[in-house]
């Protein structure tokens, strides 16, 4: 298809020494695990970065925020990487058998990943850290925290997890802990997690880890205390981090109703970092939430040139995102081209490994609507299970359920997806649904109300746009 996007292409990336059927494999590097696992660490949080994009006071401001940002030029991010990159090129150089230099390259391609999603960063961040660790093999925990990275963006929360215990428990480890059983449902183990971080480094980035364990205990009071006192300790030089928490407070908002100031902060994200993912997304849901089709389509062709040569982590995102705008929009024919699109691109991650996007084709094929996929994605997500059994997925299944009026499993899948307290508007209303399916008016009643209570604005939009985003 022609690319979708305008400005800088944020997907390109280095020619991958693997074939591209190898890249693919990789393709499983979004979803809940890597937006979590955005957080500074091998971010951009770079005193340099910060410097080169002219950070500074910007006289008076918002009482939420410690400082303003001044928006960068287009591409001063990937060029300062590009830098960063080569810099680290050139040691190994004249140091081939450097372990340490490797591993400052693998954490830059890392840190390239994630601004572009474009995969070949991530299998280059891969290699060069198993290289590393081969001319290392012993204290040299950032090759192996980038590891760990990596195998949480492919969903393998497991292996993630197991690298980041067995580099102790430290700032730049615990943080994976907390986000791959945040990932598997685990909130206990998180919770416990980040306690643990918190006490040891309390920061902007463990308090906002902290408010996303709340958030799944159904602590939003806490929660939102702990945005605010995240973005109290911001510095200038925290590029990533103050974009990142930007846009999980604006999606803590918009699941609770306030669009206005969610918009806020989204917009306050994309001033920091212009082709943010995260935000862009977030904000095109909240513009397709509100009827504003042409401002959404926007938002979601910034996000990445969508290619067939260059696959990138985001591109099934901006094009189930265009199918839904079109279909909102009235126009089926140009909105089945993008479910087309989107559905080629999933069935190609899901069928390069253990970890591609079986939740992701599972949605689009329920919001598609065709009776005859069912069975495809009761199997998707029951394989998914073996995986993630956080609330987004185990939603996802009791919805599947509901269509296939297997009322009582559904119902089952509803419950477990609330069982560690979240209070989420889409959650209690698919309990509700299948309460009133099965007979129980009052517990729908019930449900109905926590809904209400959860996200006084959630309607029948709400739920049409809930399964766009990151």
């Amino acid at each position: 298809m022609r690319d979708t996007s305008k400005g800088e292409t944020a997907g390109r990336g280095p020619r991958p020494r693997r074939h591209a059927a190898a890249i693919m494999m990789a393709a499983a590097a979004l979803g809940t695990a890597l937006l979590l696992a955005a957080a500074p660490g091998t971010g951009l949080g770079l005193r340099a970065l910060g410097d080169g994009l002219g950070l500074s006071h910007l006289g008076e401001r918002p009482s939420t925020y410690r400082y303003h940002f001044s928006r960068p030029p287009q591409g001063a991010i990937t060029n300062l990487l590009r830098d960063e990159i080569a810099f680290y090129q050139s040691r190994i150089t004249r140091t081939p058998q450097s372990g340490l230099d490797r591993a400052g390259l693998a954490e830059a391609y890392l840190k390239m990943a994630r601004v572009s999603g474009a995969l070949g960063w991530y299998l280059l961040a891969e290699d060069t850290a198993r290289e590393s660790l081969t001319n290392l093999p012993v204290s040299n925990a950032a090759a192996a925290l980038v590891l760990a990275r990596v195998a949480e963006a492919r969903h393998d929360f497991a292996t993630a997890i197991r690298l980041a215990r067995a580099a102790g428990p430290t700032a730049d480890s615990l943080p994976i802990v907390v986000t791959s059983n945040l990932a598997r449902g685990d909130v206990p183990v998180a919770a416990r997690a980040v306690a643990d971080l918190v006490a040891a480094d309390p920061s902007l980035r463990s308090y906002t880890l902290r408010a996303l364990v709340e958030v799944a205990r159904g602590l939003d009071e806490e929660a939102e205390a702990d945005f605010h006192r995240a973005l109290a300790m911001e510095e200038p030089e925290e590029v990533a981090s103050s974009t990142w928490v930007r846009s999980l407070y604006g999606r803590f908002l918009y699941q609770r109703g306030r669009l206005d100031r969610a918009g806020e902060l989204f917009n306050e994200a994309l001033r920091i970092l212009p082709q943010y993912p995260y935000a862009l997304t977030g904000l095109a849901v909240l513009e397709l939430r509100q009827g504003h089709y042409a401002a959404a389509i926007d938002h979601l062709t910034r996000v990445v040139t969508v290619s067939r040569a260059s696959p990138n982590v985001y591109d099934h995102v901006v094009l189930r995102g265009l199918a839904q705008a079109k279909e909102l929009e009235g126009r089926p024919n140009e909105a089945a081209q993008f479910w087309a699109d989107a559905e080629a691109r999933l069935r190609q991650d899901v069928a390069s490994g253990a970890y591609g996007h079986r939740r992701e084709l599972a949605r689009l094929l329920l919001t598609r609507g065709h009776p005859e996929d069912l069975p495809e994605v009761l199997s998707l997500l029951r394989a998914e299970l073996t995986v993630r059994t956080d609330p987004d997925t185990l939603d996802t299944l009791a919805w599947g359920l509901s269509r296939a009026e297997r009322w009582q499993e559904a119902d089952h899948a509803a419950h477990q997806a609330l069982r560690w307290g979240v209070r989420d508007a889409r959650y209690f209303y698919r309990a509700a649904t299948t309460a009133q399916a099965l007979g129980n008016a009052a517990q729908a009643r019930a449900y109905r109300r926590l809904m209400r209570a959860a996200d006084p604005t959630f309607d029948e939009r709400a739920l049409e746009v809930a399964g766009i985003g990151l």
